[in-house]
Formats: C-alpha cells, structure tokens, sequence
C-alpha cells in the first residue's frame, strides 16, 4: 500500500470539492418559493435554451443544469415550442 504525500492529499480534496460545487437555478429571482406567477420561459431564446440541451439534443437533466422543478416544466415546454417551430432540432446535428 502507498502511502500518499500531503500534495496528493490537497490535490484530492480540491478535485472532490469541485464535483460537489451546489447548483443553483438560473431562473430563480429569490429562490423556489418567491417565483413568478405565470412560470414562463421564453421558446425565442435560443442561447438559454441551447445550453439546457446536450450535443444529442437532448434536454439536460435537472442535476446537470441545477434548475428547480417548476422551472424545469417550463424550459422542458419552452425546447418543445423551439423545437415545433424549427429553432432548435429534433435530432443531432452530424
């Protein structure tokens, strides 16, 4: 069994602490209870909405993203609207 150096120890620690980094969602004004009534988000803007789907155009799960769940309905509704109307595709792009 090796034993490791205090370098390798820190080295560890700081990785660990990046994989654990706590997420926050992005639409969230004051977090999940103060949110906006109606929930809306917009199917227009693409540069969100892009970085919410994966390279598969896939939708983003709610851990990898870090949005709450009302939000969430509401961005799964706004790729459905993009999608419909041809700003985003249904299939990957090859």
């Amino acid at each position: 069994m090796t034993r490791l150096t205090t370098a390798e120890i820190r080295k560890r620690r700081k990785k660990k602490s990046r994989l654990k980094k706590k997420l926050s969602c992005r639409f969230c004004p004051e977090g999940v209870k103060k949110s906006p009534r109606p929930i809306y988000v917009d199917y227009k803007d693409l540069k969100t909405l892009r970085g919410l789907i994966d390279r598969n155009a896939r939708i983003l799960p709610r851990r990898r993203t870090g949005t709450s769940a009302k939000w969430h309905r509401a961005v799964r509704t706004a790729v459905i609207r993009a999608r419909f109307i041809a700003l985003l595709p249904y299939l990957p792009e090859e």
